[in-house]
């Protein structure tokens, strides 16, 4: 008689893969706090307040970031894999890991498509905003602007899988992590002070939560 695989919520017949993918979901937050802001106290002329992380891409190092918004997209599509893995038959589990796909692939296209050098950085660029924007620029905006809406979007679906299932504390926290994103981005499209700093901390938490999450997701796998 053949035993029945019921190891998991899930019912994958891989729940080793599954951990791992979720893993690299988890190391997404790390990747971007450690190197993005490491560069960022670290590189002459930048300024959190003034300047986005995305402009760390140019100057010499520029190499860094971008490869640092490439291994985030992977690692985050990866991480797609092992959510809708993980969360296959349960509220969110269709959307959600979907648009955790979507941020990753438009951070590796934002990583590729380079910001252009602004305000002063890197040193020797003229201050203020460029008159005009690269083609490269724009595509850098626009797919930032579709992953950003996909990781605030996903953060309010893990609000309500886990409010079904009646955790409420991490219900609370999905919905908060989704709202300071959301909050950080309008205020830097408004042309807030210091809106560079709210977008990219923002940013942060959002990437934070998500680390959450499937951490948590994996402890669930046995």
């Amino acid at each position: 008689m053949t035993a029945t695989n019921t190891s998991t919520p899930t019912g994958t017949s891989t729940p080793t893969s599954t951990r791992t993918l979720l893993i690299a979901a988890a190391m997404v937050a790390p990747v971007y706090g450690i190197v993005s802001y490491g560069q960022a106290f670290t590189r002459e002329s930048f300024d959190l307040t003034r300047h986005p992380l995305s402009v760390l891409s140019n100057g010499d190092l520029g190499w860094l970031q971008i490869t640092t918004f490439v291994v985030m997209g992977v690692l985050a599509v990866a991480g797609s894999i092992g959510l809708r893995r993980a969360l296959r038959g349960r509220l969110g589990g269709v959307w959600a890991p979907r648009l955790v796909l979507v941020f990753g692939v438009t951070t590796v296209l934002a990583g590729i498509f380079t910001m252009d050098p602004m305000d002063g950085f890197p040193t020797g660029t003229p201050l203020g905003m460029p008159a005009s924007m690269s083609w490269h620029s724009i595509a850098h905006n626009a797919s930032a602007s579709i992953g950003f809406t996909a990781l605030i979007v996903a953060c309010f679906i893990f609000g309500r899988h886990y409010g079904q299932a009646g955790r409420t504390g991490y219900a609370a926290g999905s919905v908060a992590s989704a709202v300071i994103f959301l909050a950080g981005e309008v205020w830097a499209i408004s042309g807030g002070h210091a809106g560079a700093l709210t977008l990219g901390l923002g940013a942060l938490v959002a990437v934070s939560w998500l680390t959450v999450v499937a951490l948590d997701k994996r402890a669930e796998l046995r």
